[in-house]
């Protein structure tokens, strides 16, 4: 292998590494936000089921359009 070729495939290897790194970051970092999302749809979830509960129970009764 020539002198030249053999810094191409270094620079190239050098490339896909930083890729890796970069993709391994933004992979880390959307995973602490989908984290972050489930805690808060679960403590809204919650705050729905405490509000319902409060809630009088529906009526039988037609709506006054009838």
């Amino acid at each position: 292998m020539t002198s030249d070729r053999i810094d191409r495939l270094e620079i190239h290897v050098a490339e896909q590494q930083q890729m890796l790194d970069d993709l391994s970051e933004v992979l880390t970092r959307q995973t602490r936000e989908i984290e972050a999302l489930k805690a808060r749809l679960s403590q809204s979830d919650n705050r729905i089921a405490e509000l319902e509960a409060g809630l009088p129970a529906p009526g039988n009764e037609k709506p006054p359009h009838y």
